[in-house]
Order: structure tokens, then C-alpha cells, then sequence
């Protein structure tokens, strides 16, 4: 992983750096960062920590070659369940948290899921037919969907919390539900439309789908987000999405902001 050379082009700037006071609704056309400020937003991983090894090269490599600024890594949530190597991912990070950069991880509605099911197999077993299985492969546990029983599950849930290291339960725990910069909020799955920015409900920021891409309105905010599967990035009047179906398609999508630019790398 190319941590060094992230290191080198991405430095860490607080919150309250970023954050532009309210204004009235805004389009994407009109949306802009903060200056002296890009940010390189990744959308839903799931287990393809192959995908996210090259994105992470061509973001520095991006990095070297624009203007000298303060550079944001947001992560869009989903990291886990139904790619080859949901801990693979979750250690990468982990690791690019510990350095030096921005990086700003969402929670999406997949760890929200995984969650339940640590906390309570049978109630959360729903997680297995989300791509869970593909995760608890990941941490050398095998549970064959077609062969489940509640004695398997309650098993599964077990082996799980034996093998999941800490460091990933923490970092699964301290996961954000939005990410405010700029003219633009971040995060994995939408919003509610008829509810403010600042009254958000966490379920909704994780799960909503057709009440929020269905919506044609302004928001006082552009909203980023992943979770609803499009062949390629979609750029609508008040919102952009970006979730291409990583885990079948091969293709991991990045999207660049800086100044009134959006761009796909």
C-alpha cells in the first residue's frame, strides 16, 4: 500500500478549517470547496482492497502532479461484506488513520449491519444475506449460506468476535454517519428530503434510497453519496453519486474535488 506517498502529498487540516458558514440552497454547478482545500472521495469498497491498492497509487500519483494544498481522503462507507477480502480492507484504513493525512471514513449501512449481528446473531442474521458470509470468510470463518441453522449462526457469531482484532471493532465503532465541507455533505446513502441538514436521522443517512435519489429540489447542501448501484457516476442538480458496484464491476470510483471542479479520476 502506497502509504508513504500518500503521506507525502496529504496533510491533515481540523474540521472547523473546512466548514463554510450556511448558505442559501445550492446546485452542483454552483458547489465549490473551501479554498486551498481538494478532496478525493471514495465510494463503496466492499472487500476489494485490490481496487483500493490502485486507487490509492493513482490518488497520489494525481496529488503530485496539481497544485500544493490541503488534500481530504472520505470514504463513503461500505468497506466490508461481499468482496474477497472485507479485513484486508479494513487493515488499509486503519493504517492510512494512523498517518499523518485527512481521512475521514463514513459509516455505511453494511457496518451498521455487521454490527448487529455482533451484537446479537440471531437478530442481526439479515447481515449474512447481505454479503456477511463474504466477510466472515475474510476472518477464516465458513458459513455456507444454504446450510444455515440457528446453531451455525449463533456459532458464526462466536468465531466472529474471537477473530475480529480490536483495532477493527474500533474502527467499525468510531465510524462517522456525515461529513460537512464546503458546499457539499458527505455521506453513504442520502437523505431524508424533508428534513434539515442538522436533523438528520442516522438511519436514513445509511439506508434511504428512492425518497432521496427520486427528489429533484435544492438541499442547502450538494449531497455525496454511494450505496445505490450506477453504472457510472451520477451527477444530478443536487446531489452526486458515485457507488459503480465495485465488488462485480471492477471499477472503484473516485471522485476530485477542488475549488468549482468535480471530476471523476
Amino acid at each position: 500500500m502506497p502509504l508513504a506517498r500518500l503521506n507525502k502529498f496529504i496533510s491533515r487540516r481540523s474540521v472547523e478549517e473546512c466548514e463554510t458558514e450556511p448558505s442559501s440552497l445550492v446546485s452542483v454547478g454552483a458547489a465549490k470547496m473551501p479554498d486551498g482545500h481538494r478532496a478525493y472521495v471514495i465510494g463503496d469498497i466492499h472487500g476489494r482492497k485490490d481496487l483500493l491498492s490502485s486507487l490509492l497509487e493513482r490518488i497520489a500519483a494525481d496529488q503530485a502532479q496539481r497544485k500544493e494544498m490541503a488534500a481530504h481522503l472520505i470514504f463513503l462507507g461500505d468497506y466490508v461484506d461481499r468482496g474477497p477480502d472485507s479485513s484486508g480492507v479494513l487493515d488499509m484504513l486503519i493504517e492510512l488513520k494512523k498517518s499523518d493525512m485527512n481521512v475521514i471514513t463514513l459509516k455505511g449501512n453494511h457496518e451498521s449491519a455487521m454490527t448487529s449481528f455482533l451484537q446479537g446473531p440471531m437478530r442481526g442474521k439479515r447481515w449474512l444475506h447481505y454479503g456477511g458470509d463474504a466477510t466472515l470468510r475474510s476472518y477464516g470463518i465458513d458459513l455456507p449460506l444454504a446450510a444455515m441453522t440457528e446453531e451455525k449462526i449463533r456459532e458464526a457469531g462466536k468465531k466472529l468476535k474471537k477473530n475480529l482484532p480490536d483495532s477493527h471493532l474500533q474502527f467499525i465503532s468510531s465510524l462517522e454517519a456525515s461529513y460537512m465541507m464546503g458546499d457539499y455533505l458527505f455521506v453513504h446513502a442520502g437523505i431524508e428530503p424533508d428534513r434539515a441538514l442538522d436533523d438528520q436521522k442516522e438511519h436514513d443517512l445509511l439506508w434511504i434510497r428512492d425518497e432521496f435519489l427520486e427528489h429533484t429540489g435544492l438541499f442547502d447542501k450538494v449531497i455525496v453519496h454511494g450505496h445505490s448501484i450506477i453504472p457510472e457516476p451520477e451527477f444530478k442538480e443536487n446531489r452526486i453519486g458515485i457507488d459503480t458496484g465495485a465488488f462485480y464491476s471492477n471499477i472503484l470510483t473516485c471522485l476530485v474535488l477542488e475549488g468549482e471542479s468535480k471530476e471523476i479520476l
